[in-house]
């Protein structure tokens, strides 16, 4: 028989795991390395490439203990189970364990450039920015996650050693999708907090307008970062494998359709666990959004499509062991 102090551990251990949502982590690393790859033309150096995904990777874990910290009364309303509400974790253990993974992100950063350096400062000031003020303000937080997404980008973009002047005008285009994609994700994310919203006195894009007028600014900004992402690859040749980007992008507008149908269908009947299911649709298709970049950029496609594939498995085991455990185990 287990001990109750492993018993302890392993409880402690799963707690941070949970904070941490592992199935939401390896979207901003990819997006750098998209950023990386797109700079350099390929896939970077190693030490480039492992420190342009993994930086971002520990930056957002950071935000999402600050997230927590923050949000430890209103998650006491309806998600009591989580882990600073139910106890497995202090307020104050919160703030240190993501202070610690936010100080190793920037500490790592001076192996890259100086941009790299001071872009960590507005990455911390925009994280601050939504968990304290936007978050709660409607479009304004959906957009100001939408900014996070794309410093991230930026950070893979400025990890190549070379002149900004030389990176050329469809890298810096491309910040239109993302802050649009991440903009329209984040606004399927918060259907599901909707009640605990309300009753926290947030007041998000569902909470102000409703289930089908988010939906619809949702769809809306999906089908613009999709024209977008057409538009820019269709006039800026710079795919190395523009067939294998375009199959791999078709495979997240029909994922995307499906999610659309599907919460249009049962918008009059929308609970949490259906729109829970919704934004994991979001979580693949946005995996398969950035591999298709990879793919698409990287010179040797068995590289690209494995490191895709290897982070689209990652996300959706994970997602399937604990995802359903973090939003509505009730524990208390």
């Amino acid at each position: 028989m287990q001990s109750s102090q492993t018993l302890g551990v392993k409880k402690k251990l799963f707690a941070h795991i949970e904070t941490m949502r592992p199935y939401t982590i390896l979207w901003c690393g990819l997006v750098s390395l998209v950023g990386a790859c797109l700079a350099y033309g390929d896939l970077p150096p190693p030490h480039i490439a492992v420190l342009a995904f993994v930086i971002p990777v520990l930056g957002w874990i950071a935000g999402l203990y600050l997230a927590d910290y923050h949000d430890r009364t209103l998650d006491a309303i309806q998600k009591r189970h989580r882990p600073i509400p139910s106890g497995r974790i202090s307020p104050n253990e919160a703030l240190v364990v993501g202070s610690i993974f936010a100080f190793v992100g920037f500490a790592l950063s001076f192996f890259l450039t100086l941009n790299n350096i001071v872009l960590v400062f507005l990455v911390a000031f925009l994280v601050f920015l939504y968990v304290k003020i936007s978050k709660a303000r409607g479009i304004l937080g959906n957009i100001n996650r939408g900014a996070v997404i794309v410093t991230a980008y930026l950070f893979g973009v400025f990890s190549i050693p070379a002149p900004l002047t030389t990176v050329p005008l469809y890298v810096w285009l491309l910040i239109i999708v993302f802050v649009l994609h991440d903009t329209s994700s984040n606004i399927i994310g918060a259907i599901r907090d909707i009640e605990g919203d309300r009753q926290g006195r947030y007041l998000t894009v569902p909470v102000k307008y409703g289930v089908k007028n988010s939906l619809l600014l949702s769809l809306f900004l999906s089908v613009l970062y999709i024209l977008t992402i057409i538009g820019i690859v269709w006039y800026y040749p710079f795919l190395q494998h523009p067939y294998l980007f375009t199959a791999v992008f078709i495979l997240t507008i029909l994922l995307l359709g499906i999610m659309y149908v599907f919460m249009f269908r049962t918008s009059h009947t929308m609970d949490r666990k259906k729109a829970l299911l919704a934004h994991e649709f979001f979580i693949a298709e946005r995996t398969i959004l950035a591999s298709a970049f990879l793919i698409g950029i990287i010179l040797e496609p068995l590289l690209s499509f494995s490191i895709g594939l290897l982070a689209l498995g990652v996300t959706l085991i994970i997602q399937a062991v604990i995802r359903d455990r973090y939003e509505f185990m009730e524990r208390v």
